[in-house]
């Protein structure tokens, strides 16, 4: 499985172009690593500091958040590049639901508590699915990451089971999706515009990794909708 085929050049530029890409991603995996321990120093100052005794506090969480969401965009980058050559090891495992959503939402804990939103997970403690769950993990991080910025102050996940299918929903209370990214809920490259603040690289590599899993000829699927329980933005993961 991947994103497309392997590239075989036959024109003058094959001894270059292989070069050039083992070189941009050779330089986005370095600048990650060097973005991980940024962030590993921030992590340690804003744990051990008083929030009360230090006037930049606001300010480095704030760099805290932007840091994060540079990683998580090389660090989606990297996994479109080994989709693409189908050297990523997707690995599907019988996951259980609720320490899943547990998990994602320890890691959002402390971003959330500053925003003063609140996470809440709705899932059967005895729902388990096969998928692979550090790439669901990034399509669910996507979601939420985006939840943020639009909600008032709450955003909830739901995980159900329904007609043989693995259900993941986030919504928030915002003001939902604008309808043009509801009439084009289907296209995932309407969303890619490198002109604009809003990349689409994040609603990209989610589709990229929904269709990945398959069951029985049945591919995951993943769709934005308003209303849902909150009546804000839904966003909607299928996998079968």
């Amino acid at each position: 499985m991947g994103i497309s085929e392997n590239h075989n050049p036959t024109t003058g530029h094959s001894s270059v172009e292989p070069n050039l890409v083992n070189f941009l991603i050779s330089s986005v995996h370095d600048t990650k690593n060097s973005l991980c321990m940024l962030l590993s120093s921030l992590d340690k100052t804003l744990t051990n500091t008083d929030v009360e005794k230090l006037s930049t506090h606001t300010e480095l969480v704030r760099v805290n958040e932007e840091a994060r969401r540079i990683n998580n965009h090389l660090a989606q980058l990297l996994t479109l590049y080994k989709l693409g050559q189908r050297i990523y090891p997707f690995d599907a495992q019988y996951i259980c639901l609720s320490d899943f959503l547990s998990g994602i939402a320890a890691q959002y804990s402390e971003l959330l508590r500053f925003r003063k939103i609140t996470l809440e997970t709705h899932v059967s403690p005895e729902l388990h699915w096969y998928f692979d769950e550090d790439l669901i993990n990034a399509v669910i991080g996507n979601a939420i990451n985006n939840a943020i910025r639009y909600t008032r102050d709450r955003i909830c996940i739901f995980a159900e089971e329904k007609e043989n299918l693995l259900l993941l929903r986030v919504e928030d209370n915002g003001c939902g999706y604008p309808a043009a990214m509801l009439r084009n809920n289907n296209d995932f490259m309407y969303r890619i515009d490198p002109l604009s603040d809003n990349t689409g690289l994040g609603f990209y590599f989610s589709t990229m990794v929904v269709r990945m899993h398959q069951n029985r000829g049945d591919c995951g699927k993943l769709a934005l909708e308003n209303g849902g329980f909150m009546n804000g933005a839904c966003f909607v993961v299928s996998l079968p």
